[in-house]
């Protein structure tokens, strides 16, 4: 199937400056506060970004920060529809195989050095090489050809049906070559004190505390941003964010910053309201995940056990309260021509999960078969609950379940580098695209050591490869379908993890915030065209 041409022109939308001013609320939660300003905004970061640079890594909260530094070729709105931020104009060729970028003029990295098409070429080969998506997202990359600095030209050996959508600062952040060209990238100074493009300037990173960001007052849209300060509390604790969300001191808190238990006594007033747009870009599922190099759980019977004696109804109702949608397949509705519509294979049935264990000669002891010790990922409070859930209800199979809560970079290790563990409760955002989102947790060339968010069960079977191969160069939408559909039944029955939930993520902020909520990133945007409510601000 020919690809058909498309061309998009985009816009740019001017936000007036607002002149009145928001006085910062004396912050209880830091032993340093940062220095206040007029239009302060005060966003939630949970937990400490491990790098303020998200080229190398697909970690939450090092999107959230690095995007307001480091731009993409494009941006999207709520409906993923692309829009024009480094680039101006771009256009696909009919055979797939060349996406063509015209370049905005006149764009000045932070330092002072002009942005050129070299910056996009140097940073497209670098994310290949090392984001958890990269090597999936751009494996088709041949190169960029840059006949002048203001175009840039991607070349492709397949197609990539999903690409046009992919150039999202937060998932392909351009970075500046003349500060990356030399040395390991990976350990490069600048990943911790980032030099973009954005509509925000990197000032200070007090470790523990907050991430501090100022206006670029240099910025290519000259009515952007309307926020004079950006920073980024580091608030790990459930109940100081709450506290926080209530006096003031948190203006804005993403991915279900506070229990959803609490959320509707929190907005009553008005005061606070809470919305679930903004997270188009990537629905997030909440999965169990096995390490298939663990002596039991390598085995399928046991797996298979632990999938029946899980009820994902009561996981939607009393873990989520409602925000989420039980899911057996890792491929999210929103994706409603690709996602597997088959039976269950593992319905709750804890008698069966018994006879499974029985079967497979791990007869009980009283009440006691063996021991596990599973890890949920600490990001929130939603996986430490799913955890909670997870080791009652083994429990009634005679699985006795020990959670073990840890920080977030000694989770990361754990699972990715040491691969100290048995399972795991995760949550990695479906993205774009199944083939962006959901690959890289099943295509067994993403199994490597140390790189995070990526294939952590150690999973190989050659047919999903292929599969998972296939369909990320197939033009032919309906043939695609079939792919995707053909690899969720095999991993649904053979489990290398198990998908539980669909995640529907909250956003709680102060009534005088403003536009977040239209762009397909949410916070994860850049935030250039967010703005405080003046009469809000000038009453605050």
């Amino acid at each position: 199937m020919t690809v058909t041409r498309r061309h998009f022109v985009a816009g740019l939308s001017a936000l007036p400056l607002l002149g009145a001013t928001l006085p910062f609320a004396a912050n209880a939660l830091a032993s340093t506060s940062p220095a206040t300003g007029p239009r302060l905004l005060s966003l939630l970061s949970n937990p400490e970004p491990p790098s303020l640079s998200a080229f190398n890594t697909s970690a939450g909260t090092s999107i959230l920060a690095s995007s307001k530094v480091l731009e993409g070729l494009l941006g999207y709105d709520d409906q993923l529809q692309p829009r024009a931020v480094l680039a101006t104009e771009w256009s696909v060729a009919d055979d797939g195989l060349s996406y063509h970028f015209n370049l905005r003029r006149n764009v000045k990295w932070h330092d002072g050095q002009p942005f050129t098409s070299a910056d996009v070429a140097f940073s497209l080969d670098l994310i290949k090489r090392y984001h958890p998506r990269g090597s999936a997202t751009f494996a088709n990359l041949i190169g960029v050809d840059t006949p002048d600095d203001f175009t840039a030209i991607v070349r492709l050996s397949k197609p990539a049906p999903y690409l046009i959508r992919g150039f999202a600062g937060g998932e392909t952040p351009i970075l500046p070559r003349h500060l990356y060209a030399a040395g390991d990238p990976l350990s490069n100074p600048h990943n911790n004190a980032p030099i973009g493009t954005g509509p925000f300037r990197f000032k200070r990173w007090e470790r523990g505390s907050f991430i501090e960001y100022e206006r670029n007052r240099d910025y290519w849209n000259p009515a952007q941003p309307a926020i004079d300060t950006l920073i980024l509390k580091i608030v790990p604790d459930s109940a100081a964010r709450l506290a926080a969300l209530q006096n003031g001191s948190l203006d804005i808190g993403g991915e279900t910053p506070v229990p959803l238990s609490d959320l509707q006594r929190l907005t009553a007033s008005g005061q606070l309201r809470s919305t679930t747009r903004g997270y188009r870009y990537s629905v997030v599922p909440t999965m169990l995940e096995f390490n298939l190099d663990h002596p039991l759980l390598g085995r399928l019977e046991v797996r298979q056990a632990i999938a029946h004696a899980l009820d994902r109804e009561v996981i939607r109702k009393v873990v989520y309260y409602g925000y989420a949608e039980a899911s057996v397949s890792p491929i999210p509705a929103s994706f409603k021509d690709y996602v597997y519509q088959g039976a269950n294979p593992y319905p709750f049935d804890v008698a069966r999960a018994n006879a499974l264990l029985d079967e497979a000669g791990l007869a009980k002891n009283g009440d006691h078969r063996f021991s596990l010790t599973l890890d949920p990922l600490p990001y929130g409070d939603s996986y430490q609950r799913t955890g909670a859930y997870i080791r009652s209800a083994l429990a009634r199979i005679g699985i006795d379940v020990q959670l073990r809560a840890q920080d977030f970079p000694t989770y990361v290790k754990r699972i990715y580098t040491d691969r100290d563990f048995a399972f795991a409760v995760v949550g990695m955002g479906s993205m774009y695209d199944p083939t962006v989102g959901v690959q890289r947790l099943f295509w067994s060339k993403n199994f490597r050591k140390g790189l995070p968010f990526s294939n952590g069960s150690h999973y190989h079977n050659p047919e999903v490869d292929r599969l998972l191969e296939a369909a990320a160069v197939e033009t032919d939408e309906v043939r695609r379908a079939e792919l995707f559909k053909a690899f969720q039944k095999i991993v649904i029955e053979e489990l290398p993890s198990i998908t539980l939930v669909m995640q529907q993520q909250v956003t709680v902020f102060n009534a005088r915030v403003r536009g977040f909520e239209e762009d397909g990133n949410g916070l994860n945007g850049s935030l250039a065209g967010v703005s405080l409510d003046a009469e809000a601000v000038a009453h605050g």
